[in-house]
């Protein structure tokens, strides 16, 4: 099922979520929904408090070309455990704050562990694409936007951009 994105300015985007504790079938549905919203949007991520779940669950799947299977991942309480010295940066955007896009640095290769939805522990290392996307959604986890690595003034014009956006929305 796909579920409505929030979007940005919402409270619920700026709040740490708590850990998921037991794995229900009803988080893994609500996991299945999310690759599918994500999917459908189209996004290559996407954090639960986005779709007003506070929960620490995040999937991704960074795989974009054409003809190569999907990587859908699904990650319950996802942790960075090691980052890189060496920096990247990506032009970032964000389901939450549609068609607003600009250069976040971050780490180039990120060691994550998280609980698959069958309740084991996984632990795997990210770099390119894939480190920035899974960074970026463990930001959400934390009440963090890409848009708070900008400057106040960016931040300000993105998010006066989004209340006319849910304004504009509002009124249709």
């Amino acid at each position: 099922m796909i579920r409505p994105i929030l979007i940005h300015p919402d409270p619920r985007l700026k709040k740490v979520v708590d850990p998921v504790g037991d794995l229900s079938d009803d988080l893994r549905r609500v996991a299945d929904d999310m690759l599918e919203t994500m999917y459908d949007a189209p996004g290559i991520g996407l954090a639960a408090p986005q779709i007003g779940l506070m929960a620490r669950l995040i999937v991704l799947d960074c795989i974009k070309e054409s003809g190569e299977a999907p990587r859908p991942i699904v990650m319950f309480n996802p942790e960075v455990i090691a980052a890189s010295d060496e920096q990247s940066i990506y032009d970032e955007g964000c389901l939450s704050i549609p068609d607003q896009y600009a250069e976040v640095e971050r780490p180039a290769e990120v060691d994550v562990r998280w609980m698959d939805r069958d309740g084991n522990l996984q632990e795997e290392s990210f770099a390119g694409l894939w480190a920035t996307c899974v960074q970026h959604e463990i930001d959400h986890l934390n009440g963090k936007l890409f848009i708070d690595y900008l400057s106040p003034i960016k931040r300000q014009m993105i998010t006066r951009k989004m209340q006319k956006l849910k304004r504009d929305r509002a009124r249709d």
